[in-house]
């Protein structure tokens, strides 16, 4: 079958090659046909070293297609049921699940060591124990989760990972007070998602901040009421909270120096929530006096910060009352034949999502 596989990390071409099998069926598991995957900048960090992952990989961990065989054991899913897949299912049984943190969950992660696919020169593993960038995959039932027949397969894909996070840091891990003043850092997929999500919990001003011209234009569509550049942000700190700071500011891009700007522009009390996935070895540095003289909460958001089923099942009856606009967020799309051309697309920020046709 047909698979994008990076070969070594640092890379920055995937190899469109037709000789991957997906491996791993039996008790539990379930073959999944995949019909639409998003591109996830999380997938670069993974190509480049910033997120830790063996190689060779099959990137992609955004995805939904239709279920084509069941392993033993495996009852509340059937050949022929669609579903998104979730790179990071609950177990249940953890202390993080009994807690009811179902986000914190490591089972998930324990599958990415796990080849998901073998060429004729050995194994090949799958991002965040997924791999979506192919045409079908094997997974854990846990990962594979039933929606309804109305919700189209690329909306179904944002829904697995960008969807669901923008709008829980925003709805679960923020909670944010209507009336409150809002400043999102990262205007892509994610962030646009924060900013729907600040809209719908009432935020009297959402100020959208990114380099790029066309997000900003977009960030405006999706709610935001001013979108300025990095360079312009003081100034609009200065307009809309009279220079105090954000109530909430949401960092989405994943890297110190953007971390360390959007505690800067929260308020005193205020809050910060980190949502971007960076590097180990990316520091964000505190002074003492500052954490307690200050005292702004520090949030990070880990896939929305909530339960993971319940956020779907939330954000699809978002969008089925016109609450949230999730087919604007598809900004370009391309067979798996040209996933390149969607990587070069997010790198320059033209696109919000690109939506990879399998």
């Amino acid at each position: 079958m047909r698979a994008a596989v990076l070969h070594e990390i640092g890379q920055d071409k995937l190899e469109v090659l037709d000789d991957v099998e997906a491996v791993g069926f039996g008790p539990g598991k379930v073959r999944v046909r995949v019909r639409a995957t998003g591109l996830c900048h999380s997938d670069l960090s993974a190509m480049n070293g910033v997120l830790p992952q063996p190689a060779p990989f099959v990137p992609g961990h955004e995805g939904a297609g239709e279920i084509l065989d069941v392993g033993e054991g495996v009852r509340n899913l059937k050949p022929g049921d669609r579903v998104v897949l979730c790179w990071l299912p609950a177990c249940g049984a953890c202390p993080a699940c009994k807690r009811g943190q179902t986000e914190l969950c490591l089972a998930g992660f324990m599958n990415a060591g796990t080849p998901n696919f073998k060429r004729p020169g050995g194994d090949v593993f799958g991002f965040a124990g997924t791999g979506t960038f192919t045409e079908e995959v094997v997974v854990d039932a846990g990962c594979a989760v039933p929606i309804p027949d109305d919700v189209p397969f690329d909306i179904a894909a944002l829904i697995g990972c960008g969807v669901t996070t923008g709008l829980g840091a925003a709805l679960n891990t923020a909670d944010l007070e209507a009336g409150s003043s809002v400043a999102v850092i990262g205007c892509g997929g994610v962030g646009i998602s924060a900013i729907m999500g600040a809209q719908l919990k009432g935020a009297a001003e959402i100020v959208a901040v990114d380099p790029v011209a066309s997000r900003r234009e977009a960030a405006l569509r999706f709610g935001a009421t001013r979108a300025v550049s990095p360079d312009e942000l003081a100034e609009a700190k200065q307009q809309v909270t009279a220079g105090e700071g954000f109530d909430y500011v949401f960092e989405v891009v994943g890297r110190s120096a953007t971390a360390r700007t959007a505690y800067e522009n929260t308020r005193r009390g205020g809050t910060l929530v980190v949502v971007g996935a960076g590097a180990m070895d990316d520091f964000l540095q505190l002074n003492m006096f500052e954490l307690f003289f200050d005292e702004k909460r520090i949030l990070p958001s880990m896939y929305g910060g909530g339960d993971v089923l319940r956020s779907y099942e939330r954000t699809i009856a978002l969008w089925r009352a016109g609450r949230i606009d999730l087919a604007g967020l598809i900004t370009h799309r391309v067979p798996l034949a040209e996933i390149n051309e969607a990587l070069d697309q997010m790198r320059t920020g033209t696109a919000l999502r690109t939506c990879i046709e399998i």
